[in-house]
């Protein structure tokens, strides 16, 4: 699962914030930055949650197979 925190910073990658446990109503934003609503915030979590899991396949690949430079190494 998508954390808060990266959704967040999806969202605005200069915003300054903690949060209280993941939990969306705990979020005390600092250094005047502009809050994000919960509901964008959940939004952005689900898009970036699909986005990882359409790519599934790649990160399955890539522990299946060596990567280029070790497949030319053994081929040398």
């Amino acid at each position: 699962m998508v954390d808060l925190s990266t959704a967040i910073l999806a969202i605005n990658s200069e915003a300054k914030f903690s949060i209280n446990g993941e939990d969306i109503n705990q979020i005390t934003w600092y250094n005047n930055t502009t809050p994000v609503s919960a509901n964008d915030i959940q939004t952005k979590q689900t898009e970036l949650q699909a986005d990882y899991d359409a790519k599934q396949y790649q990160r399955d690949r890539a522990i299946a197979y060596p990567t280029i430079q070790e497949q030319l190494d053994m081929q040398y």
